[in-house]
């Protein structure tokens, strides 16, 4: 199995029960070996009392993208800590995109960045994440 074969199937097997990104309307864009691209688009329920959309969901957009990565080699992986930064604010109807690519590898340890745009490429966030292996597999291989 190639490394493309493996994201795409590990993505299948963590896509089906996955009904918090599903709720929210999120779908993959592309998935690879460290690396997922998912998008959004921002409803009216989305925003906050500001008129913006609501930082947990962008927060939520950019953890999902992160998963997908950091599981794409088929070990069950899980978020040690993450934090964001919110530079600039997304509005009912933006489309979000987040990107995700791993920066680092070390043993069960990894390190992620995503960054988050609008349809007018303008960088509405970025998030870093740390991940930790833990014991199996999304799918027998």
């Amino acid at each position: 199995m190639t490394a493309q074969e493996r994201a795409e199937r590990s993505a299948k097997a963590m896509w089906g029960p996955d009904r918090a990104s599903q709720f929210l309307g999120m779908e993959i864009v592309e998935v690879g070996e460290g690396q997922a691209t998912l998008r959004m688009t921002v409803k009216p329920d989305f925003c906050n009392g500001h008129g913006i959309c609501h930082g947990g969901m962008t927060f939520t957009l950019a953890d999902s993208a992160f998963a997908f990565a950091c599981n794409s080699r088929n070990q069950a992986t899980v978020a040690q800590h993450n934090q964001i930064s919110y530079l600039a604010p997304a509005r009912e109807g933006d489309e979000l995109t987040a990107h995700a690519r791993e920066i680092n590898l070390n043993g069960r340890s990894g390190l992620y960045d995503v960054t988050v745009t609008n349809q007018d490429a303008v960088v509405i966030a970025e998030f870093r994440g740390a991940s930790r292996a833990i014991r199996g597999q999304l799918f027998e291989e």
